[in-house]
């Protein structure tokens, strides 16, 4: 099939609901860094498909698991027992941090999240309380299903949903979002009054009964915004000592994407639930969550599931992927690469007064677009443009962020300097066909 028939056929038999602003590329083949569209048009692989393949496309390690768990067993349910659900979870136990031990596993990074508040909720009532609070933080991002668009801090995601995207007890604190504070203030000199004004939140939002506290330690559809080095240990505190449970969203920011295992242990806090999904398995569908064993057991046998949760050919991707990530050092790699890119991007920031920032960590990276620093408009048009370039070009990016004007670029953690600098090539091109 050819591009424009597949995109016609699309239009007809799929929802409407994708984004808007779909690519007009039919992928068809990809390997490492590389993907191939139905034509034979080779593109470097700058977005990994929301964070997703960070070993890469088709590593044929984890090609090789899911042939041959294919050809023994395919599903069992939670009902039975399997040797790989079983040796993935004493795997995610031995990388996370602190004391995560205990994991469930389901399909998506949503569903993740949802059973995470469910067990900080289990928690609280295993402890005498309600567990009637739950904080989140503006320009977040959870999930599609009703709780986890409650509990996301973007009207966009939000918009004509009524009561589906409202939930009891959701309460939102000012984003750690330096380059747009919204309390107007200038990092250092704040204090990083953005964590601190958690326990006024506490104090005169909520019933006092708060379960959790839930946050990306890198804020990815947000516009990859990085929080301060202080900040979740300011926030962690004040969530601790208000009896909450701190809730890590590692969905898109784990499994050496930032240069380190999970993206939290760059802030020097532990986690007592930690959600995970996209990287899990490198684009094939399975999620977890993992929490410490005094806060796992807060769930009783029939509490929770998940038909497909769990199911053998999943878990045998996921743990040969994190084969891949140990094995590669991937977290290195990421950090060194990272490093690399972002050094390029500020180099292009000097050139060119319509990039606002460049911030990440590894190969999390964004590029904020604005029409004038001074005023800090978002330049969504520019952004967009930008994105059109690189694509003629043979390089694919996202675009995303609170207001649509972040240059989203996390790319396999496979690819090369010499990728990278043909993707800074191409940029400075997109970014030339701005000014």
């Amino acid at each position: 099939m050819k591009t424009e028939e597949v995109m016609k056929k699309q239009r007809e038999y799929v929802m409407p609901c994708t984004p808007a602003a779909r690519q007009p590329i039919v992928m068809y083949e990809g390997r490492g860094a590389i993907v191939k569209d139905v034509e034979g048009k080779e593109y470097i692989d700058c977005f990994g498909g929301y964070s997703v393949v960070n070993i890469g496309h088709c590593h044929p390690k984890v090609v090789k698991a899911i042939q041959e768990q294919a050809a023994l067993l395919y599903h069992s349910s939670y009902d039975y027992y399997n040797v790989p659900q079983t040796l993935l979870a004493e795997k995610l136990a031995e990388i996370a941090p602190g004391g995560l031990k205990k994991s469930f596993f389901c399909n998506s990074g949503a569903e993740a999240i949802e059973g995470s508040v469910k067990l900080a909720k289990k928690y609280a009532a295993k402890h005498g309380r309600l567990g009637s609070d739950i904080i989140s933080l503006d320009c977040s991002f959870h999930g599609r299903t009703a709780l986890t668009v409650a509990l996301s801090g973007q009207k966009k995601y939000k918009k004509n949903l009524g009561g589906f995207a409202d939930f009891p007890g959701i309460h939102f604190a000012p984003a750690p979002y330096c380059f747009r504070c919204a309390l107007k203030l200038k990092y250092p000199e704040c204090g990083v009054y953005c964590a601190q004004s958690i326990e006024n939140i506490v104090d005169l939002r909520t019933t006092g009964d708060l379960a959790a506290f839930v946050a990306e330690p890198v804020l990815g559809e947000g516009g990859i915004i990085v929080p301060p080095d202080e900040y979740f240990k300011i926030a962690v505190k004040i969530v601790k000592e208000n009896n909450g449970l701190f809730i890590a969203d590692e969905v898109q920011s784990g499994f050496a994407r930032t240069g380190k295992m999970f993206a939290v242990e760059q802030y020097g806090v532990s986690p007592d639930i930690m959600a995970m999904a996209k990287g899990i398995a490198s684009g094939i569908p399975i999620a977890a969550f993992i929490a410490t064993e005094d806060v796992a057991n807060a769930f009783e046998p029939g509490d929770h599931s998940s038909t497909y949760g769990g199911n053998a050919l999943t878990c045998a991707a996921a743990l040969a992927n994190l084969e891949v990530i140990i094995d590669e050092r991937l977290s290195e790699k990421a950090a060194k690469t990272g490093r690399f890119f972002i050094e390029g991007l500020r180099d292009l920031a000097k050139k060119y007064k319509v990039i606002g920032e460049v911030r990440g960590k590894g190969l999390m990276v964004g590029v904020e677009m604005v029409k004038d620093l001074s005023t800090k408009t978002p330049a969504v048009d520019e952004a967009r443009k930008v994105r059109e370039v690189a694509r003629e070009r043979g390089v694919i990016i996202g675009v995303g962020g609170v207001y649509r004007n972040v240059l989203r670029l996390q790319p396999p953690l496979v690819i090369t300097e010499e990728q990278i600098k043909k993707v800074l090539s191409a940029l400075d091109s997109g970014f030339k066909a701005t000014s």
